[in-house]
């Protein structure tokens, strides 16, 4: 048996209609969806819908803030390196003369 998939757009619409009707059940009768499903896609919807909301300006805020996060991390890692260079630098240095 072949696995259905369906589009984002159909389950918005679908859930869009639950919520309408408050009648999931009516509604899975309708597309012949199990009401597990549906449910399942308004829990989703519940947890991420206001993703929809955000504009491209807060979306890109996100992404340079993980940017600089991770920038930052490199430069810690590239501080500690130094640092080990320059113990072990000093260290060759001292016992050379």
């Amino acid at each position: 048996m072949d696995k259905k998939t369906y589009t984002a757009r159909f389950k918005f619409e679908v859930v869009l209609e639950t919520l309408e009707s408050g009648n999931v059940v009516e509604v899975s009768r309708k597309y012949n969806i199990n009401a597990n499903m549906i449910s399942t896609w308004r829990k989703q919807f519940k947890e991420s819908g206001y993703q929809v909301f955000e504009s491209s300006v807060d979306k890109e805020v996100q992404n340079l803030s993980s940017k600089v996060a991770k920038l930052e991390q490199l430069i810690g890692k590239k501080e500690v390196e130094l640092a080990l260079m320059k113990n072990f630098f000093d260290h060759h240095k001292s016992r050379s003369g």
